[in-house]
C-alpha cells in the first residue's frame, strides 16, 4: 500500500525476515543513490553509493526500534544517506585547496555584508578576495561538489545526535531542543537570501530537480545554476557561522 510503513505493522515478535525487508527497501536505496550521484563529480560511481547504501539499510534494520514512534522508512532513509555521504567523504576527492577557498569565500561574504548591511554581490566578493570575477566563479564551481551536501547537513546537524540517542535509548530533551532551535535559525537565514537563491534551493532540495533542469526553469546555463547554488550555500554558512 503506497504511503504505508509496512514495517510498523509488525511487533518485535513478528518482524518480517531480513530478506523481506531488504527486498522491500532496496528501491529506496537506489532512489537515494541516483538522487545523490546527480549532484556529485563524475568520479563518484552510483554503484559505490548503492553498495554503501545497502550497508546503511542493513544497519537500519538491525537498529530500528518501532516503539520510538518514527517510521522505518524515515529512519532508514537517514541511515542509508548517511552511509553514502560517509563513503563519498572517505574518497577524499575534494582537494584541501577547495575547502580552504570555500572558507575564504565565506569570510569575504561576511566582511562585505557586515560593511554594507546587505547581500554581497559577486563582484564585491571577488574584490574582497582580490581576484577577478572569472576566478571567483571558478572557485564557486570548484566548491560546488563540497557544498552539495552543505544544505542537507545544515538542515539536520543533529541527525547523528538523534540516531545515537535513539541507539542508546537516551531521553535527553536537549538534543531535540537544539535541533529544533537550529532549524528555526536555518529557516530564518534562508528567508534572508535573494529570491533567486531561494528558488534555486527550493527547486534543488524540495522539488529535487537537477542543475540542468533548474537551468531550463530559470533560463540560464547549468554552470550559472551551479554558481548560484554554491554561493547561496556559502552565504548560509557565513550567516550561521556560530552554529557550524
Amino acid at each position: 500500500m503506497p504511503g504505508v510503513n509496512r514495517y510498523a505493522m509488525y511487533s518485535d515478535e513478528t518482524a518480517p525476515p531480513l530478506a523481506v525487508m531488504v527486498e522491500q527497501y532496496t528501491p529506496l536505496v537506489k532512489r537515494i543513490a541516483h538522487h545523490l550521484v546527480a549532484r556529485l563529480p563524475s568520479s563518484v560511481a552510483v554503484e559505490d553509493l548503492y553498495q554503501a547504501g545497502m550497508i546503511g539499510l542493513l544497519d537500519a534494520i538491525k537498529r530500528f526500534d518501532n516503539t520510538k514512534g518514527a517510521s522505518f522508512e524515515t529512519y532508514a532513509g537517514i541511515r542509508i544517506r548517511g552511509a553514502m555521504v560517509d563513503e563519498v567523504r572517505k574518497g577524499e576527492w575534494a582537494p584541501r585547496s577547495v575547502h580552504r577557498n570555500a572558507r575564504r569565500i565565506q569570510e569575504a561574504m561576511r566582511a562585505v555584508e557586515h560593511r554594507t548591511g546587505r547581500d554581497a554581490h559577486d563582484r564585491e566578493v571577488a574584490a574582497e578576495l582580490d581576484i577577478s570575477l572569472d576566478d571567483y566563479h571558478g572557485m564557486l564551481q570548484d566548491s560546488m561538489a563540497t557544498r552539495l551536501f552543505s544544505i542537507d547537513e545544515m538542515e539536520s546537524p543533529d541527525d547523528h545526535i538523534d540516531l545515537s540517542a535513539h541507539d542508546r535509548g537516551s531521553d535527553n530533551p536537549l538534543d531535540e531542543l537544539t535541533g529544533d532551535n537550529f532549524r528555526q535559525h536555518l529557516a530564518a537565514a534562508i528567508e534572508t537570501l535573494s529570491e533567486r537563491e531561494q528558488l534555486v534551493l527550493s527547486l534543488y532540495y524540495e522539488q529535487e530537480l537537477n542543475l540542468k533542469e533548474i537551468g531550463e526553469v530559470l533560463g540560464v546555463s547549468e554552470s550559472r545554476v551551479s554558481q548560484i547554488h554554491s554561493q547561496a550555500a556559502h552565504r548560509l554558512r557565513a550567516r550561521l557561522r556560530e552554529w557550524l
